[in-house]
């Protein structure tokens, strides 16, 4: 069994590890930490898990986790970093769901975080547990930066194109959507309900943290010009799920079958289903799974692609279980089999 640690187990995130992990049939969750919460039993604040989790909230402490094999940090960034190098100087292994360890370089970093990075020195340690891009270097990792959500979704939308030099990587355009949920579980004026019913707005607009993860993914597998992507995000009234609307432009001759290309690339990757030519993915199809639903559309030069995934777990604690299950050597579907709830 996996003795598991979740630091910050009261965001969305965490309750999503929590729902998925207690379905999981090799691991054993050992501690769950929140200071605001610290004595308080789990399912106290999320009754869907009564019954099935018997464990308290604790206050955090290194060497509670440090008898792990694996801790999650579902946590702000800038948090886990401060705790990195002594849990795995005692031979833990780490998951960072939020961004502290996502870009390789500090001084970016700093400039979209804000702040100075703690441990720099694991940056380049770090692998980005992105599977469809990176599986035999995260079976082998000990500290995983668990990828963002719209970088998910952008990424594996656009990487068999990047990867065939079919298109120009100079005229990349992701317009993309996220539920509510990808804000966090804080309480904020602009995420009211009021606020956000019935209402649909852009944000972020070349001010998005994500920019330089997407940038930062697509860039190694590109090749020719430069990398040049145009990303707006935008809320959309749901609780969860994030589509993107992928354009790029094919290259003069680059005439090729892009449906049996997709087709290819995704073969044998559990959790990205490629459909059939035409079609159009949808929320509904993701939500509470851990499949990325991609469709891929073409007119002379002009591809569209759409990607669409369930931003909580694709996007976050799927995602990190399904690292989880390639370090230990288990399957990687192993937890993750739920089908997208329907309705």
């Amino acid at each position: 069994m996996i003795k598991v640690a979740i630091v910050g187990g009261t965001g969305y995130t965490g309750v999503e590890l929590l729902r998925l992990l207690v379905q999981h049939p090799q691991v054993e969750l050992a501690v769950i930490t929140s200071r605001g919460e610290a004595g308080r039993p789990v399912s106290d604040l999320f009754p869907s898990l009564s019954g099935r989790l018997d464990l308290a909230f604790r206050e955090v402490d290194v060497r509670a986790l440090a008898t792990c094999d694996v801790v999650f940090f579902a946590t702000p960034n800038g948090v886990a970093m401060q705790q990195v190098p002594t849990l795995l100087d005692a031979g833990a292994r780490v998951i960072d769901l939020a961004a502290d360890f996502r870009l390789r370089d500090p001084a970016v970093w700093e400039r979209w975080y804000g702040m100075p990075h703690a441990c720099p020195q694991f940056l380049e340690e770090a692998v980005y547990g992105l599977p469809e891009l990176n599986r035999e270097r995260i079976a082998g990792a000990r500290l995983i930066a668990n990828p963002g959500c719209y970088p998910t979704a952008v990424t594996l939308g656009l990487l068999p194109l990047l990867e065939a030099g079919l298109v120009d990587p100079g005229e990349l355009v992701a317009d993309c959507k996220s539920g509510v949920s990808g804000a966090g579980r804080h309480a904020r004026a602009d995420l009211s309900f009021c606020e956000t019913n019935e209402n649909f707005k852009a944000y972020g607009v070349f001010a998005h943290r994500h920019q330089p993860e997407i940038v930062q993914n697509l860039g190694t597998v590109t090749t020719g010009a430069a990398l040049d992507l145009t990303f707006v995000p935008h809320l959309l009234p749901l609780n969860r799920g994030i589509h993107a609307t992928l354009y790029a432009r094919l290259h003069a001759g680059a005439a090729t079958d892009l449906q049996a290309l997709y087709e290819s690339r995704y073969r044998d990757e559990p959790f990205v289903r490629v459909l059939s030519a035409g079609s159009h993915p949808q929320l509904s199809e993701v939500r509470a799974g851990n499949d990325c639903a991609i469709a891929v559309h073409v007119s002379g030069k002009r591809v569209v692609v759409l990607s669409v995934i369930d931003n909580l777990v694709k996007g976050a604690a799927g995602q990190a279980i399904q690292n989880m299950n390639l370090m230990f050597g288990l399957d990687e579907t192993l937890g993750l089999r739920q089908p997208a709830l329907a309705p």
